[in-house]
């Protein structure tokens, strides 16, 4: 686990970069962004994931389809260069989790775990789901190292 990683991520937000009354923990942030890639910010796109949190084209446009330097969206490449991009890409994260924040796992709080399996899963497949394999070891190592479950709501 590339902890160094996942705290420059938690670094960012914790200077502010991310505002306080978006849905997805600090933690909970970082852990998501460890369990899809181990952090992976070498800007590099995979098929058709691209970047840290391995976001595809419709995951940032659900997401609201955050920029780059405020570049407009429909310019060409906008989409890979925000999901390659650590900031942005977690602005698309908390973007797509206000859009379908749930109860996945049925313990009647929406909290990290659940998060997790939206972004693993999509907002509509989460449901009854479990985190599976190496997106789950590395997700559930991260949460008992960082904290991750703080309940949102």
């Amino acid at each position: 686990m590339n902890t160094g990683l996942v705290f420059s991520v938690l670094a960012l937000c914790f200077l502010g970069v991310l505002s306080q009354d978006l849905p997805v923990t600090q933690q909970c942030l970082g852990c998501i962004c460890e369990a899809s890639s181990s952090c992976d910010i070498s800007g590099q796109c995979a098929g058709d994931v691209c970047g840290p949190f391995r976001i595809t084209w419709a995951y940032w446009s659900d997401g609201g389809k955050p920029t780059v330097n405020k570049e407009p969206s429909e310019a060409p490449g906008a989409y890979a260069r925000c999901a390659s991009d650590i900031y942005c890409s977690a602005l698309a994260v908390q973007g797509y989790m206000q859009k379908f924040q749930q109860d996945c796992n049925g313990d009647k709080r929406i909290d990290c775990d659940d998060f997790a399996l939206i972004h693993k899963y999509g907002g509509y497949g989460c449901i009854g789901q479990s985190l599976p394999g190496v997106f789950g070891q590395r997700y559930f190592q991260c949460k008992t190292l960082v904290g991750g479950s703080t309940p949102q709501q």
